[in-house]
């Protein structure tokens, strides 16, 4: 099956934000669940460990990997239901990393947005996003879990002319 990319880069002060969007019908407390809840957050991305708040270290395994690796995730803020920051620390470095929902008339918006100093790699994280808000999807829908091969390399083109529009100073 063919997907579609989504994702868009926005410059920051900072650097660049990565932002992927979906929606829910759905209350924003039953997605900010499925985001938070371990034995819900393993249907899509990994079950994980640790005591959680604010503040605090958690262990996330990324069970839809190879080799299903685990990597700490530093809890910068918890809004429940509307706001989760974290910072993610593996082989790869470390990401900055939020998720946000807003809600309207019990439609829920979930907003990922990977805050990045560098553009250089979006060709190789944007299809990996997609990817997971889309296992995120099915899990809730009960659906067969999307292939990971609907996304990369399919997806790296655009991601990747996302990255060099940004390089070349151009907004995106």
């Amino acid at each position: 099956m063919t997907r579609t990319p989504t994702g868009r880069l926005l410059r920051v002060a900072t650097g660049h934000d990565l932002v992927l969007t979906r929606t829910f019908r759905a209350h924003a407390e039953d997605v900010w669940a499925s985001i938070t809840e371990p034995e819900r957050t393993a249907r899509w991305f990994g079950p994980w460990e640790g005591e959680a708040g604010p503040g605090r270290t958690i262990k996330v395994q990324m069970a839809y990997e190879e080799q299903q690796p685990w990597m700490e995730a530093r809890i910068e803020a918890c809004e429940p239901p509307m706001r989760l920051a974290v910072t993610t620390i593996d082989e790869h470095g470390r990401w900055r990393l939020e998720l946000r929902l807003s809600e309207v008339d019990g439609v829920t918006e979930l907003k990922l947005v990977h805050h990045l100093r560098s553009t250089e790699a979006v060709g190789e994280i944007g299809p990996g996003w997609e990817y997971y808000l889309d296992m995120l999807v099915a899990s809730r829908a009960g659906a067969p879990l999307p292939e990971f091969d609907s996304y990369y390399p399919s997806m790296k083109p655009y991601f990747d002319r996302l990255g060099a529009t940004a390089r070349d100073g151009a907004m995106s």
